[in-house]
């Protein structure tokens, strides 16, 4: 099985390494290509104004000058011109993506650059509130979680979304699979400051944001201690809205 690597933390994070220890477990054809700089937070954005440019680090590894999404988009155009990878793996992010926060998230949209090219995918993400845990719980249980995911067909446009518990590993309590949560819509701070220019500027926290914990959703898995699995589509739209919406237009 051929695996390609990303993340949106950059080609030197601690959590890719970690990746590439649970993805060696499952494959010795393991290819590497991250943004070079961490691009937390960027999103599904494409990079469309200025060039990228494709770096080696060395067999197999390499890293771009853009976004999670253009490291999969060149990937896949350059690298891989004789056989596409047989999965893509994203991660480990520093730090969970639950909820709504799946829509900001460089990891998730990595992976879902992956599934519109029709290649099974993962983003995998380490809930990250005890820093003195790091890894250990992805480190433990990652090979684990993918055994199964990998074996299962899932159907066009769409991914697996796993985050890990701020645990050590002896103490994570099992693995749940379910659907998406939501935020409380306020989140984090907002700073305000004057650069030495004078020019006001903003800068967005990044502290915990509040959220209710709904029954059977990724939160409360998390906050429980066990690891969350949630399948996600691409497919945005109502489809139960439909037929009440062109009833309008009739």
């Amino acid at each position: 099985m051929r695996i390609l690597l990303t993340n949106d933390d950059g080609i030197h994070a601690p959590g890719l390494t970690v990746l590439e220890e649970i993805a060696r477990q499952l494959s010795d054809d393991v290819w590497v290509c991250a943004p070079a700089e961490e691009q937390s937070g960027a999103g599904h954005s494409l990079t469309l104004h200025h060039p990228v440019r494709l770096r080696e680090h060395g067999e197999k590894r390499f890293s771009v000058t853009g976004t999670p999404t253009d490291s999969v988009n060149l990937a896949l155009r350059k690298l891989f011109a004789d056989r596409k990878p047989d999965l893509v793996l994203s991660g480990v992010n520093a730090g969970e993506n639950l909820g709504d926060d799946i829509t900001y998230s460089g990891t998730i949209s990595a992976a879902m650059e992956a599934a519109l090219a029709g290649i099974p995918a993962i983003g995998l993400s380490q809930a990250y509130r005890e820093t003195r845990y790091g890894f250990d719980a992805a480190t433990q249980w990652g090979a684990k979680v993918l055994g199964p995911l990998i074996d299962v067909q899932m159907a066009k446009r769409t991914l697996v979304n796993v985050n890990f518990p701020a645990l050590p590993a002896n103490e994570v309590k099992g693995i749940r699979v379910v659907r998406q949560g939501f935020h409380d819509y306020e989140r984090g701070s907002l700073v305000e400051g004057t650069d030495p220019r004078g020019r006001r500027y903003y800068w967005f926290g990044l502290q915990d944001a509040e959220h209710t914990l709904d029954h059977g959703t990724d939160l409360e898995a998390v906050e429980d201690g066990f690891i969350a699995v949630t399948p996600l589509q691409l497919d945005l739209t109502h489809h139960s809205a439909i037929s009440n919406l062109a009833d309008r237009f009739a």
